[in-house]
């Protein structure tokens, strides 16, 4: 274990106790999910980065959701010809790539992936490993079944996970919903996943499987920071409980892959949407704090970058250091982790692969570091995602959800850096084959 890897190790308790002083009641914590939560997450990180038999099943996993976005490609390119085609590459009818077009090449594979998920619902295969998981949380950690339920579902699923705690959602405590928000914030749904993927493959050899790792690696994650910054006071009803996932099961196959499709289509315009409204709100933003910037600059004499992307970057530089990124490094994570706090993390992972292709990151394990930071909605758009989903299931704890989502949002951002640093703790040169040569 190098000095990195110890820095990584350090700064998990680092984290816990940032939370911890953030707390809104410190002197009630629930230790067992704060100690056996850590202790999850470490066993983990054991299992996928040194164990051989778990770094040979997160390669086969890695494999086979590469294998499953190539088939995905298959309609894509039918549908859009040569815009579907990746940078430098020629199809048979002669047919050249235009170059990467993120609308054409990458977001059709969350439909593709959609239908699957829907797929493996009909087939009662999602549930019953959704259930193993709430199942561990609960019996380990002792949270209630409802919340454990829904931190299991969020590693597969997006804001459609908190149906399956609808029968519960009415009465649960505020700090639940704070977990239920929480979980939803610091993963991420499989079909998004695939266009992380998508984005990363060709400079990241190993990126499926290291994004399934941090998705799993952040539900124990949530759990913990969403505990210690908002503390459970009251009596949850499914305390200790495990309770069946609620979901709707469609007629038949041919329904469930209608069905996810059109929830995968709903969901890239959702996304489309998003981005063209915050990366332009963000832009005009820029525009008044580098005026004021500029000004300030002269007259002080500064060269300070005075957009928010730049002061986020500051704010997120110790926190680099903390997860255990080379110094060499922290300027550029620290600015990825800051843009993804107000521009989501897609463009993120789009300049993580620029940054990584054109060989500005000087060690391999500040980008394997940073995917796992990256890996989660925890960001301010995120935020009226997840409480508008949850505020229409049930209007009645609206009022609640609003109250909690700050926590929750900081509570999910924390439990993002403490996936990363997990996975600094572990990290070696030859962890599941890393970062392709360029």
């Amino acid at each position: 274990m190098d000095k990195y890897n110890l820095i990584s190790f350090f700064g998990v308790f680092v984290l816990l106790g940032v939370a911890w002083i953030l707390s809104n009641n410190r002197r009630i914590m629930n230790w067992r999910v704060i100690v056996l939560g850590v202790c999850l997450q470490l066993v983990f990180g054991l299992l996928v980065f040194r164990a051989p038999a778990g770094e040979r099943f997160f390669l086969l996993v890695n494999d086979l959701v590469v294998k499953i976005l190539d088939a995905s490609t298959e309609g894509t390119r039918f549908v859009f010809g040569p815009l579907a085609l990746p940078p430098g590459v020629t199809n048979e009818h002669g047919e050249t790539s235009v170059g990467f077009i993120l609308a054409f090449q990458a977001f059709p594979s969350i439909v593709f992936f959609s239908a699957v998920i829907s797929i493996l619902y009909f087939t009662r295969i999602m549930p019953m490993i959704v259930k193993g998981f709430a199942w561990m949380f609960t019996r380990l950690m002792k949270v209630s079944g409802a919340e454990a339920l829904c931190a299991a579902s969020n590693i597969f699923v997006g804001v459609e996970s908190t149906l399956t705690v609808k029968p519960y959602l009415e009465r649960m405590t505020r700090s639940e919903l704070c977990t239920l928000l929480t979980a939803g914030m610091s993963t991420v749904a499989s079909n998004v996943l695939a266009l992380y993927v998508f984005c990363l493959r060709g400079t990241f050899e190993g990126i499926a499987g290291h994004l399934v790792s941090a998705s799993i690696l952040s539900a124990p994650a949530a759990l913990v920071m969403s505990k210690i910054l908002y503390p459970e006071t009251d009596e949850p009803e499914t305390l200790g409980e495990t309770v069946e996932p609620h979901y709707e099961r469609d007629s038949n196959v041919f329904a469930a892959v209608i069905s996810g499709a059109n929830s995968g289509a709903k969901l890239i315009f959702g996304i489309v949407a998003l981005l063209l409204a915050v990366m332009g709100l963000v832009a005009l933003l820029n525009l008044v704090l580098n005026g004021i910037g500029w000004r300030v600059n002269a007259l002080a004499g500064w060269n300070v970058d005075w957009s928010l992307e730049g002061m986020l970057a500051v704010l997120f530089y110790p926190f680099g250091l903390i997860v255990g990124i080379p110094p060499a490094d922290v300027p550029e994570i620290a600015r990825l982790i800051g843009e993804r706090a107000v521009l989501t993390e897609v463009p993120a992972y789009r300049e993580l692969a620029v940054l990584i292709e054109t060989g500005v990151l000087q060690h391999p394990r500040s980008a394997v570091i940073a995917t796992y930071a990256l890996c989660g909605f925890a960001h301010v758009a995120a935020v009226a995602i997840f409480v508008g989903g949850a505020s229409a299931i049930a209007p009645s704890r609206t009022t609640d959800l609003s109250r909690v989502a700050g926590r929750a949002l900081l509570a999910a951002t924390l439990a993002c850096l403490m996936t990363a640093s997990v996975a600094g703790v572990f990290f070696s040169s030859d962890s599941f084959r890393m970062i392709a040569a360029p």
